[in-house]
C-alpha cells in the first residue's frame, strides 16, 4: 500500500471512535475451534493501541507470542510496520479509534501459517473506574491450542489422535507435548489465576 494511502487509512481510522475515557467490554473468540470453543471476555481501555492489545489476547490466550499477528477492520490491515506487507502502523491506531459502538467487530489473526483467527466483538462500552487496573478478565472458556499445531484443523485433529491410544501416531504426539499420558491434556483446562497473571504482566496494563 502506497504511503499516501496508509496515510489515509490512519485518518479514516482517527476520525471514527468513541471517547477515550471509556472502558470497553470485548469478547475475543478463536474461529474454527470448538468441543470446547476457545474466548476471553476482557474490559480494555479503549485508548489502547493495537499493538497493546495484541499483547493483550496473546497473554489472555496462552499464544507464546513469536509468530507474527495482524488486525482487520473492513479492508484496512494493521501490525507491525513492513513495507512487503503494507499494514498501517499499529502502534498508530487505538482500539477506540476503530470502534463506534456495541455489536462493532474486529478480525486479528495469529500466526499467519496456522492462521489462528480470532473475531473481536465489542459487547459494552462502560465509564473507566480510576482504581481498577486494566485489562481485566471477566470470563474464559477452553484451553489455548498448542503453538504449532496446525491451526483449527490440525488441533481437531490431534485431539483424535490424543483420544484414541491405538493411533499410530498417539506416542508422537505425546512426546511432541511433552507429556507422559494423554489424560494430561485437558482441552477444556484453563488457569484464571495465571491468564490475570500475565495479563498484569503485558504491555498493555495501565
Amino acid at each position: 500500500m502506497p504511503v499516501s494511502e496508509l496515510q489515509d487509512a490512519d485518518a479514516t481510522a482517527r476520525d471514527r471512535g468513541v471517547g477515550t475515557d471509556v472502558v470497553v467490554q470485548i469478547k475475543v473468540k478463536l474461529r474454527g475451534v470448538s468441543k470446547p470453543p476457545v474466548w476471553r471476555r476482557l474490559l480494555v481501555h479503549s485508548d489502547t493501541c493495537l499493538d497493546r492489545l495484541h499483547e493483550a489476547i496473546v497473554a489472555a490466550f496462552g499464544w507464546q507470542g513469536y509468530h507474527m499477528h495482524v488486525f482487520a477492520s473492513g479492508p484496512d490491515e494493521f501490525g507491525v510496520p513492513d513495507p512487503q506487507l503494507g499494514f498501517i502502523d499499529e502502534r498508530r491506531v487505538s482500539l477506540g479509534q476503530l470502534i463506534g459502538g456495541v455489536g462493532d467487530r474486529l478480525r486479528y489473526t495469529y500466526d499467519f501459517g496456522d492462521s489462528w483467527e480470532h473475531e473481536i466483538v465489542v459487547e459494552e462500552l462502560l465509564d473507566a473506574d480510576p482504581e481498577v487496573h486494566y485489562p481485566v478478565l471477566l470470563a474464559a472458556k477452553g484451553a489455548c491450542p498448542p503453538e504449532d499445531c496446525g491451526g483449527p484443523w490440525g488441533y481437531a485433529e490431534l485431539k483424535e489422535i490424543l483420544a484414541d491410544p491405538a493411533h499410530d501416531q498417539h506416542q508422537e504426539m505425546l512426546d511432541w507435548l511433552g507429556l507422559g499420558d494423554a489424560s494430561a491434556f485437558d482441552a477444556g483446562g484453563l488457569d484464571a489465576d495465571e491468564i490475570e497473571a500475565e495479563l498484569a504482566l503485558s504491555g498493555a496494563g495501565r
